[in-house]
């Protein structure tokens, strides 16, 4: 009974989180499956799994039925290093993307090292408190070629040829991005499992110079909370569940959503086979399906954006297809965390 009510608690919290919210905007770059790409949420979501190492990666199309497709793909790696004898655990990561998007051919690169500590809080379960910090480059760059101006349409006909008073000075800048984060980690009873963090990006507040090197613009802090919960319901079930929430200089995005999972084979010393269907929801924007499948040490994962924001009447409800993979396990050394009673893991 207590089991029953801790399940029907988590989803009610996590409907009610998204229920609240109105009037959400999406700022910087976001994913779909959003908890495939833990550090772009929050860097001290790094280590938090299973296993010493973690490769993921997520590649995803948007509005290819409304204009030219806007594509991102993304990697990151995960490497976990027990320290000490009190059950702590440094995690050493990375993460990379790159977005490319419209007309102009607009990129954007980065290139994001990271650096975790995960401090262990008890003796008797796994509770751990995480701190992180990343931070690296930004590269961006556009098509100049691609550019139209106001003043190059004539009476409503566009030429290239046309003259025009607007100058483009550069198309490319290059800029330091830098973000923190917390998060606390534990077990309860049934051998489940949830955190909650919260990060800060942009707090150096970048200088994006202009293309026409008039002026400066910055980018300003973006705050982040995000709680993620992993519990059985039975033998061979379970529920995991994601909210994240963003705010950034006015503007705000909530994205939330659960997976049930089937064990169709169970190995003995192996994970098992385990079969997710779930939605997610990105406030104002999508209601986002999802099915994923986890099998050997691998997850793949797929889903589709359907659109039901203003911009459906142009989209005819399509938005965009995603596509994710990781791959997760300890490795075969002397200092690895399958050789800790305790270990950070969700």
């Amino acid at each position: 009974m207590m089991n029953t009510r801790i399940h029907i608690f988590v989803v009610v919290v996590l409907t009610g989180l998204v229920s609240m919210s109105k009037g959400l905007f999406a700022q910087d770059l976001t994913f779909s499956q959003f908890y495939e790409q833990p550090l772009l949420r929050n860097p001290a979501l790094s280590g938090i799994f299973k296993g010493d190492i973690r490769i993921s990666g997520a590649y995803r199309d948007q509005w290819s039925s409304v204009t030219i497709p806007f594509r991102t793909g993304a990697m990151s790696i995960e490497y976990k290093i027990p320290v000490g004898e009190h059950n702590d655990v440094f995690t050493v990561a990375s993460q990379m993307s790159l977005d490319a998007a419209g007309d102009i051919r607009l990129k954007r690169t980065q290139l994001f090292p990271a650096l975790s500590f995960h401090k262990s809080l008890s003796d008797e379960k796994d509770t751990y408190l995480s701190v992180a910090f990343m931070g690296g480059p930004v590269f961006s760059q556009f098509d100049p070629t691609q550019v139209k101006f106001g003043d190059q349409y004539v009476n409503g006909n566009y030429n290239a040829s046309n003259p025009t008073a607007q100058t483009l000075q550069y198309s490319s800048y290059q800029y330091w991005d830098v973000s923190t984060g917390v998060c606390f980690s534990t077990q309860f009873n049934n051998g489940g499992r949830w955190y909650a963090g919260a990060s800060v990006a942009h707090f150096n507040n970048p200088v994006i110079r202009s293309t026409t090197g008039s002026s400066e613009s910055f980018l300003t802090p973006k705050y982040s909370f995000n709680i993620g919960i992993n519990t059985p319901v039975s033998d061979i079930n379970r529920i995991i569940a994601f909210t994240d929430y963003f705010s950034e200089n006015g503007h705000r995005q909530l994205l939330g959503g659960l997976l049930y999972g089937w064990d169709f084979q169970k190995y003995y010393e192996n994970d098992p086979f385990t079969f997710y269907i779930g939605s997610f929801i990105r406030w104002g924007d999508a209601i986002i399906p999802v099915v994923k499948m986890d099998f050997n040490h691998l997850s793949i994962g797929i889903s589709y954006d359907v659109n039901y924001s203003k911009l459906r009447v142009a989209s005819n409800w399509r938005g965009g297809l995603e596509l994710t993979a990781s791959y997760s396990n300890f490795l075969k050394i002397r200092n690895s965390t399958l050789d800790k009673v305790r270990c950070v893991a969700f």
